[in-house]
């Protein structure tokens, strides 16, 4: 294990940035990162920043054919495999024929070869000057890569900082992956900024989690609302209570937070669960909810310091618009595609979320579901978050995802649901339970019952695999 403190970084990345320049790196160029959280994978994305190099840190368990999409994309000059921490990173790195490396304290890399690429311009300012690329997909279509500058992440990281009272006497769980922006800019440069000591954990298990909240001296967690969700299981299933003696901060984003979940953790730990929203785009962060004003809804709360919000009101939804935010946060551009970015970014600086959102007189926000995700169902419409609160309200359901799917010129309700371990889930007693809560055009058309709901390494569920799903399901009478 790797331990560096603060008095040691400030020579280690300089150390690391010469082996870098060494290897042919220069001020403009882009860097692929691949690899799990670790020490190592966190200094090399420090010492590029400091070149002013772009880092651009991927997920190890993607496919090689994504991880060269993305090569190819960035026209990144090397790339890095952490494969020390990362048996798939090892993977892609022996067959990229990729060298081992050794650096100053964090050991050995595997090092792609060097290629020929065209440095992009270099800023004097921190708000024109990119930092980062950060991949928003590529398991499927072309990929589309964010390009956020060294304002955007600081933004973030002190925004994170103020809002969630990080001190040096923190220690904060760092499994949220590098390769998102969550985790790049509200866990690591957060903690960085306030002195904390950032644990940085590869891979994501439920009992080691459960481990480090109990013994570990763990005072901030971060994570996605399927962490909860499997955390709290993991405690039904082995008979254990949840313990988090030295827990003070407990932060959901990534995804839609249910009010069943919310209310299960609380209930478990005796904590607020605090909410919070943002995208890629964001860098990540637009909403949060108060430390100082705990919520018993599922508010992702008002907008940062800092930042303007504003509906965009489509006609006929008097209180539900497509939320704009514009501030130090919201990015540069997507890399190479003006005209992709010209889609999202309005020239006086406005960014389109492309979610639904209503907004409380209070200022606080609810986010209703994705403008591209709303179902028209019998020309009645029909917000997903809404649904799956009620499936996960049911005591046998763990998480949900719901989709729509195009039949005879209408749209269906499908709906995806994963049990609690151990238990059978009956699919009557459920749609007893959805006709209850639900008004008849709301209800789901079908329900499939999968073990686990794919997820990227955020844990954030994979909306359009389950499309391609009810795709290819047969018709069935609404349940």
């Amino acid at each position: 294990m790797h331990t560096i403190c603060y008095g040691e970084l400030p020579g280690l990345l300089s150390a690391v940035a010469a082996v870098l320049t060494g290897m042919g790196v220069r001020p403009g160029d882009r860097v692929l990162l691949v690899g799990e959280n670790s020490v190592a994978l966190a200094v090399s994305v420090l010492a590029l920043s400091s070149l002013d190099a772009w880092s651009a840190t991927v997920n190890p368990r993607l496919s090689s054919r994504e991880i060269n999409n993305f090569v190819s994309h960035s026209g990144a000059r090397r790339v890095l495999y952490f494969g020390a921490t990362s048996t798939s990173a090892a993977a892609h790195g022996a067959a990229a024929n990729a060298a081992a490396v050794s650096f100053p304290t964090i050991g050995e890399v595997l090092v792609g070869p060097l290629a020929e690429s065209e440095p992009e311009t270099v800023f004097e300012s921190g708000a024109e000057q990119v930092a980062a690329l950060v991949y928003t997909s590529g398991t499927t279509g072309a990929p589309k890569a964010v390009m956020l500058t060294h304002r955007n992440l600081a933004f973030i990281g002190a925004n994170s900082r103020s809002l969630r009272r990080v001190v040096p006497e923190d220690v904060v769980y760092g499994v949220l992956p590098l390769s998102h922006v969550y985790g790049l800019s509200a866990l690591l440069i957060a903690s960085l900024i306030s002195g904390a000591c950032l644990r940085l954990v590869p891979l994501f298990t439920p009992d080691a989690l459960a481990v480090a909240l109990e013994k570990e001296g763990v005072t901030v967690l971060h994570g996605v609302p399927a962490m909860y969700a499997r955390l709290l299981d993991w405690c039904r299933r082995n008979g254990k209570p949840l313990a988090v003696p030295t827990l003070r901060v407990a932060q959901s984003g990534g995804s839609p937070l249910t009010l069943p979940l919310k209310q299960a953790f609380e209930a478990a730990s005796g904590l607020v669960l605090n909410n919070g929203y943002g995208m890629t785009e964001a860098a990540p962060s637009i909403c949060q909810t108060r430390m100082d004003a705990p919520r018993t809804d599922c508010s992702v709360g008002q907008g940062i310091p800092g930042i303007e919000l504003k509906l965009n009101e489509p006609e006929g939804e008097a209180f539900v618009g497509e939320l704009w935010v514009r501030g130090p946060n919201v990015m540069k551009g997507y890399f190479h595609a003006p005209e992709l970015s010209a889609q999202v970014l309005t020239p006086d600086g406005w960014l389109r979320t492309g979610d639904l959102a209503r907004i409380d007189e209070d200022g606080a926000v609810h986010i209703v579901g994705r403008a591209k995700e709303l179902i028209i169902r019998s020309g009645f419409n029909v917000y997903p978050v809404e649904v799956e609160q009620v499936l996960n309200a049911h005591p046998d359901v763990v998480q949900s995802a719901v989709v729509g799917r195009q039949v005879d010129g209408n749209e269906e309700v499908i709906a995806f649901v994963e049990a609690v371990s151990g238990r059978t889930l009956d699919l009557d007693d459920l749609a007893r339970h959805l006709r209850a809560n639900l008004s008849p055009y709301k209800v789901p058309a079908h329900i499939r019952v999968l073990e686990h709901l794919p997820a990227a390494a955020t844990g954030k569920i994979l909306k359009t695999e389950l499309r391609h799903i009810a795709e290819g399901l047969g018709k069935a009478a609404s349940v």
